[in-house]
C-alpha cells in the first residue's frame, strides 16, 4: 500500500502540484519536450537546459539564430582572370599618364643609345606644364616625314597588343628619339666642324660619337644658322655623322623644327639590358652661365600653372569630405 502511494506521488508530481503556485512546481507540461528549454515563473528569464545553450533574456525564449555559413573562398584559377585584367588596366594606365617603354632601332644617339636597348621616358611632367628643356634626351612623333625611305619593321598580332597596352616597349616606328639642343628663343648655329653654339656659347660635347666632328661640313644642313620659335624644339642625334634631325629636315612645313606638343616625354633612364643600365642626365655643358637664362624664364611661366594644379587636387578632395556628411543629413 505504502509502495502504491510513493510510486504515485512521484509519477504524478506534475498533475499534484499544477494550479498550486505556493509550491515548487516541476517541469512545464506545455513546453515542447525536446527544446531543452524551462519557463520561469516569476521573470520569464529562459535558460539554457539539458542541451547547454547561452544564457538568453526576454519575454518569449527566442532561441540564438543559427550563423550563417562562411562564404566558400575561389579558387586561384577563378581568380587569375581577374587578376589579370586588373594588372592590363594598371599597365595602361601606367603607360598613359606615367612611363613608356621604347626601343632604340637605329645608331643615330650612339653612344649614348645603343640600337636594342629598352629607355623609359617620362610621360608625367607635360601633365603639369613641363615642356622640354635643352640637353634632354626626348622621344617625339614624326613632325613631317623625317621616316620617309626608312625600313620599318612588322610586328604580330601579340607584339602590338602588348606594345598598345605598355607590357612591351613601343613598336610604333613613327616615333624618334634625338637631343634637344635649342628651345623657343634660341639662336643654334654651327659653321664647318664645329663648335656647335647655342646663343653665342660654344658646347663641350663629350656625348657626341667617337670621331664625329660636332656638325659636318656639307651643304644639305651640316652648316646652318637658325633661331628657334616659341612652342618648337631644335634636335640633334648624339652620332652627328649618321643622324638625318632638325639639320637635314629644314625644308619640311616646321623649317626643321619639331612642335613641342609632338614631344611624347623625355628619356629618363635605360631599363635594358641589364649591363647597360644608367640614367640619362642632362650634360654639364647646358648649364653654363648665360645659356640657361632663357629656359630658367620658360620654367618660370609654366610652374605656376603646374603648381596651381597640384594644389587644386587636395583642396578639391577635401571640400568633398566636408560635403558628404551634409549631404547625408
Amino acid at each position: 500500500m505504502g509502495d502504491v502511494a510513493v510510486g504515485a506521488r512521484s509519477g504524478h508530481d506534475g498533475e499534484e502540484n499544477r494550479g498550486r503556485p505556493e509550491e515548487t512546481a516541476g517541469p512545464a507540461p506545455d513546453g515542447p519536450p525536446d527544446s531543452g528549454y524551462g519557463y520561469g515563473a516569476e521573470d520569464g528569464r529562459v535558460t539554457g537546459g539539458q542541451n547547454g545553450g547561452t544564457q538568453h533574456e526576454g519575454v518569449g525564449g527566442t532561441p540564438p539564430a543559427t550563423p550563417a555559413p562562411a562564404k566558400k573562398q575561389r579558387s586561384f584559377w577563378k581568380e587569375l582572370p581577374i587578376l589579370i585584367g586588373i594588372a592590363l588596366v594598371l599597365a595602361l594606365l601606367i603607360k598613359t599618364f606615367l612611363v613608356q617603354a621604347f626601343s632604340i632601332p637605329s645608331s643615330s644617339m650612339e653612344n649614348t643609345l645603343q640600337i636594342g636597348d629598352r629607355v623609359l621616358v617620362d610621360k608625367l611632367t607635360p601633365w603639369f606644364g613641363s615642356e622640354p628643356e635643352r640637353g634632354e634626351v626626348v622621344v617625339f612623333h614624326d613632325p613631317d616625314n623625317w621616316l620617309a625611305g626608312e625600313p620599318t619593321p612588322d610586328p604580330n598580332a601579340l607584339q602590338t597588343v602588348l606594345s598598345w597596352i605598355g607590357l612591351m616597349p613601343s613598336a610604333d616606328e613613327k616615333d624618334l628619339i634625338k637631343r634637344v639642343i635649342g628651345v623657343g628663343g634660341d639662336t643654334v648655329e654651327c659653321n664647318k666642324t664645329g663648335p656647335l653654339k647655342v646663343n653665342g656659347k660654344a658646347l663641350n660635347e663629350p656625348y657626341v660619337y667617337a670621331g664625329n666632328t660636332p656638325c659636318s661640313d656639307d651643304e644639305q644642313g651640316g652648316r646652318f644658322k637658325v633661331t628657334v620659335p616659341e612652342g618648337k624644339i631644335w634636335v640633334m642625334g648624339d652620332h652627328r655623322q649618321n643622324s638625318r634631325d632638325s639639320r637635314y629636315n629644314q625644308s619640311d612645313k616646321n623649317g626643321g623644327m619639331v612642335p613641342v606638343d609632338e614631344v611624347v616625354g623625355r628619356a629618363i633612364v635605360v631599363a635594358w639590358p641589364m649591363n647597360r643600365w644608367g640614367t640619362l642626365p642632362v650634360p654639364e655643358t647646358f648649364g653654363q652661365d648665360g645659356l640657361q637664362a632663357r629656359a630658367s624664364a620658360a620654367a618660370l611661366s609654366v610652374a605656376p600653372q603646374g603648381l596651381a594644379l597640384a594644389g587644386a587636387v587636395p583642396v578639391v578632395w577635401w571640400r568633398r569630405r566636408r560635403a558628404a556628411p551634409a549631404e547625408t543629413r
